[in-house]
């Protein structure tokens, strides 16, 4: 059968995945949204189903004053022992940590820390032991993937961090996972920065500490010779074999540009599937390249969700450390109250969103204002996002398409309306977001603003664009309904 890729689409990067009981689970960054970790279940490796979160309390997810970007970075999810672990970094408070439960549709435990630097940590278990791995300095000062063993029940470490692996010679070596293979140790890591030039390579040894040897065809996947070519960023990886059928895979990120002569991308890093085979124990990722479509073995349909409204609640996230209290979800009705904190700061405004998932298509909602701005963004981060709203002031309201392009933010249009209700309509493509706003017969366009200006190369960041609903101005009062995401 065939697949297409990405299998999971828009901002969901940097992937981790494990087995356990005959089905794949796989976590993704989340940075400055909460909640965090986005936690997927699969049979197949093809379909996800997000199922949830891994981080849904505060007590598990501090993030106050967390920059975009911020946050939490690359967790690895394992299964020992009929214990599932999630172990992660949030740069905020810079701490590597991981939490633990049993049961994949419950809560997770709080955070037990580890006191080791870098960031990417990943566990491997063997023989009723466990150890840690990151990147950065090791406690003799060296840099690399570094190792210590701990106590898994405490985090504690048994012994002293060493580095096992410097890399291959590419910048920002990250990403580690470790794997044992037949005789050999297996270490895969990712290179090059999480841009254009990233890589997945790997080394191996027949010791859990020392001799790691990098593959001679280092790197073994990448796209970054690829111009022309749609799918780029190709890396940081995880291995996983297949039970049912032997084969191997490796699910990893990387980006689609609006065009494959356009490097410009706003959709984030997406999550890919890349088939693996092993040629004198090492990995080969097909011809080295990540394509947009495999054939594998298995009887399967992919299905790609193609509408997405208010229900898709395991969906929708928030900024930050939300006040839950200002969200009022009643059957297909979101109610919003806003608060002094704005969509320009670093705080938590009133807002949840969803990721945009595909170029085309279409975002429909009804908005109702009072006493302040309701509306809908575009948002990639506070500097860089387009909201169209409605604006109640004195007693009266107006539709208004706001553009915040770094320090270049201005009011395009302002239309007065005759109530404080109206339909408001995003149509979108690879290139433009196309704004309008409906109350009664009449449709009031706002024209377009082009995607590359919210793009990871115009923006920085690692993050991706978000759908956010939002109400602004202490007490103001937002009603959102009808609201549906509809792709071609």
């Amino acid at each position: 059968m065939i697949y297409k890729n990405p299998v999971i689409r828009g901002f969901y990067p940097d992937p981790s995945v494990c087995e356990a009981n005959g089905r794949f689970y796989l976590v993704t960054s989340s940075f400055q949204y909460f909640p965090g970790v986005p936690l997927f279940e699969s049979t197949d490796l093809v379909n996800w189903k997000q199922i949830g979160h891994v981080l849904t309390r505060r007590s598990q997810l501090p993030l106050k004053g967390a920059l975009s970007s911020a946050g939490i970075f690359a967790p690895t999810i394992r299964y020992n022992d009929g214990t599932f672990y999630m172990v992660t970094t949030n740069t905020t408070t810079g701490r590597n940590f991981y939490v633990t439960t049993n049961d994949i549709s419950g809560s997770w435990s709080d955070p037990i820390e580890v006191e080791q630097d870098g960031i990417d940590p990943s566990l491997y278990f063997e023989d009723g032991k466990a150890y840690f791995m990151s990147n950065g300095s090791d406690d003799f000062g060296d840099y690399g993937i570094t190792q210590c063993m701990i106590d898994i029940k405490t985090g504690r470490k048994l012994t002293k961090s060493r580095t096992i692996w410097h890399g291959s010679g590419g910048r920002y070596l990250e990403s580690p996972h470790l794997y044992k293979i037949g005789d050999w140790y297996l270490l895969t890591a990712a290179e090059g920065g999480t841009e254009y030039g990233h890589m997945i390579t790997c080394a191996r040894s027949k010791s859990l500490w020392e001799g790691f040897e990098g593959c001679p065809q280092n790197p073994i996947l990448t796209n970054r010779d690829l111009g022309g070519f749609q799918i780029q960023g190709v890396g940081h990886g995880d291995l996983v074999r297949k039970p049912q059928t032997g084969e191997w895979f490796f699910l990893h990120l990387g980006f689609r540009q609006i065009d494959q002569w356009l490097p410009f991308h706003h959709l984030g890093r997406e999550t890919f599937l890349t088939p693996v085979s092993f040629e004198e124990d090492w990995p080969v990722c097909g011809d080295g390249t990540c394509h947009e479509q495999y054939e594998i073995q298995g009887e399967f349909s992919q299905q790609e969700q193609k509408v997405f409204t208010l229900k898709d609640r395991e969906r929708w996230i928030y900024l930050r450390e939300p006040e839950l209290s200002r969200y009022e979800l009643w059957g297909g009705t979101l109610r919003l109250t806003g608060c002094e904190e704005t969509l320009d700061g670093k705080g938590s405004p009133t807002f949840t969103g969803i990721r945009q998932t595909d170029f085309c298509g279409e975002l429909k909602c009804r908005i109702s204002a009072e006493n302040g701005e309701a509306g809908v963004t575009v948002y990639m981060d506070e500097d860089h996002r387009y909201d169209l709203a409605l604006v109640n002031e004195n007693g009266q309201t107006r539709a208004q398409l706001r553009l915040v392009i770094g320090d270049a933010r201005y009011v395009r249009d302002s239309v007065p309306l005759s109530g404080n209700s109206a339909e408001i309509s995003i149509k979108m493509n690879n290139f433009v977001y196309d704004f309008s706003v409906k109350e009664g017969d009449e449709t009031y366009s706002f024209g377009f603003a082009h995607t590359r200006y919210v793009s990871t190369e115009v923006a920085c960041g690692f993050t991706g664009a978000i759908f956010g609903l939002y109400a602004q101005a202490e007490g103001a009062k937002g009603e959102f309904s009808e609201f549906s995401v509809t792709y071609e």
